[in-house]
C-alpha cells in the first residue's frame, strides 16, 4: 500500500485560504489515482477532487468546483507531493480532509475503491 500522509490543516476565515499537502511514497504500480475526500462526524465520507497520475484532467465535485484546485502528481518525479489548494472557503468547507490512493489509473469518487488513506487533517473555518 501506499504510505500518505496529509499536513496543513487548521482554521481559516470564510473567505480565506488553506493549502492541504499529502506527502505520498510506496508505489509500486505504473498508475495510480489520487484523491482528496472530506468527512464530517455522522455523515459520509465524500470525494472532493481526483486525477490519476500522469493524467492532466481533474475532477472537483460541484461544491467546490472554481474554489479548490489539486495539483497534478507524477510518479517520475522523486518528490510525491499531493497538495490541495483551498480558496473561497466557506463555513460548509468544515470537515476532516484525507487523501487517498488507488492502484490503477481508473479514478472513482468510491471511497471504498481506495486502499490507501492518509490519517486526516481537520479544517475548520469560522464566518
Amino acid at each position: 500500500q501506499v504510505q500518505l500522509a496529509e499536513s496543513g490543516g487548521g482554521s481559516a476565515q470564510a473567505g480565506g485560504s488553506l493549502r492541504l499537502s499529502c506527502a505520498a511514497s510506496g508505489f509500486t504500480y505504473r498508475r495510480y489515482c489520487m484523491g482528496w475526500f472530506r468527512q464530517v462526524p455522522g455523515k459520509e465520507r465524500e470525494a472532493v477532487a481526483r486525477t490519476a497520475t500522469g493524467d492532466s484532467r481533474i475532477w472537483y465535485s460541484d461544491s467546490v468546483k472554481g474554489r479548490f484546485t489539486i495539483s497534478l502528481i507524477s510518479l517520475d518525479n522523486a518528490q510525491n507531493t499531493f497538495t490541495l489548494e483551498m480558496n473561497s472557503l466557506k463555513s460548509e468547507d468544515t470537515a476532516m480532509y484525507f487523501c487517498a490512493a488507488r492502484a490503477g489509473g481508473v479514478c472513482y469518487s468510491d471511497p471504498g475503491q481506495y486502499e490507501s488513506w492518509g490519517q486526516g487533517t481537520q479544517v475548520t473555518v469560522s464566518s
